[in-house]
């Protein structure tokens, strides 16, 4: 069985080692992606914070349903009191929901696109109404 001599045991001595000039890699960078940023104060580490350098961007996926912003009629309720007025269209307000936690004291006339059940059933027990916008 023959030995094969080791390349390396050729080259030492020979200040690049049969590379040439240029076979550094990344070496003279300090190395690939982040190395090198911010192993010292007088880095360039805050030079990238507060930017898009790290974290993921510029995707969302489109299967996704719109979150509904939410309305409580308790939260409702004081938003009425302030305004007095009977009548409130919570689309132009920013709300696209109605939700049943609270309770309605006087006659409110909701337009809203979507609320939930309890929520409508207590409005009209207090004799208000409530129109669903689609």
């Amino acid at each position: 069985m023959m030995h094969k001599r080791r390349k390396y045991t050729r080259q030492i001595g020979s200040r690049t080692y049969g590379w040439g000039k240029n076979h550094r890699g990344s070496g003279n960078r300090g190395g690939v992606g982040n190395a090198g940023r911010g192993k010292k104060a007088q880095s360039k580490k805050p030079q990238i914070w507060g930017t898009d350098y790290f974290g993921r961007y510029g995707f969302t996926s489109k299967s996704r349903t719109p979150v509904a912003i939410c309305i409580n009629l308790k939260d409702l309720e004081s938003l009425m009191s302030k305004k007095k007025i009977d009548t409130v269209n919570l689309e132009s307000e920013g709300y696209t929901k109605l939700l049943s936690n609270g309770s309605v004291s006087r006659k409110l006339h909701i337009t809203v696109s979507r609320a939930s059940p309890k929520a409508i059933e207590k409005v009209k027990a207090a004799g208000g109404s409530v129109e669903l916008k689609s």
